[in-house]
């Protein structure tokens, strides 16, 4: 029996881009400079243990410095937070100021927890997964705050920054 053709990968990013998803900036400190990512592959996986997880880019600067630290925190953003992602959906991001001056505090595992977002979670690794070029990285939520729980969040569907519409 011989193989399915190769899939597209721009078709491929095309098509998963019709999932919405919310957005989130992932923070991390590895001893030398706190810094973050924009992230929308940020999952649930489990209520017992609580888990998480986020799929980092192996090319991300950020990587390195999770695999290091083995914390991390997840901000979930609200709907007037699209400049905090933009920040953080940069490359240049961790080169500037620490966090870029965004208001942050340092969580109980040394993770930096990102201030005002809708939520936050801060996460111990507790695998690290291969994923093609990515790295699946499951975390055990050890501290969670609702900071703004009937706000919107941002939400990223076809390649566009989105608000939610009108209830179903």
């Amino acid at each position: 029996m011989s193989s399915p053709p190769p899939v597209d990968a721009r078709l491929y990013r095309d098509a998963i881009g019709r999932f919405a998803t919310g957005v989130t900036v992932v923070t991390v400190d590895d001893g030398r400079v706190p810094r973050g990512m924009t992230a929308n592959a940020v999952s649930s996986v489990s209520l017992d243990p609580v888990l998480l997880l986020v799929c980092v880019a192996k090319s991300a600067r950020s990587h390195d410095a999770l695999a290091a630290a083995r914390c991390f925190g997840v901000s979930v953003l609200a709907a007037d937070q699209r400049a905090l992602s933009d920040f953080f959906a940069r490359s240049s991001a961790d080169a500037e100021t620490p966090m870029g001056g965004w208001p942050y505090r340092t969580g109980s595992t040394g993770a930096p927890i990102l201030q005002g977002t809708l939520a936050w979670f801060e996460c111990r690794v507790t695998e690290w997964l291969p994923g093609g070029d990515h790295s699946i990285v499951v975390g055990e939520v050890v501290d969670l705050a609702l900071e703004r729980p009937d706000d919107e969040p941002l939400l990223f569907h076809a390649g566009a920054y989105r608000r939610l519409g009108a209830p179903l």
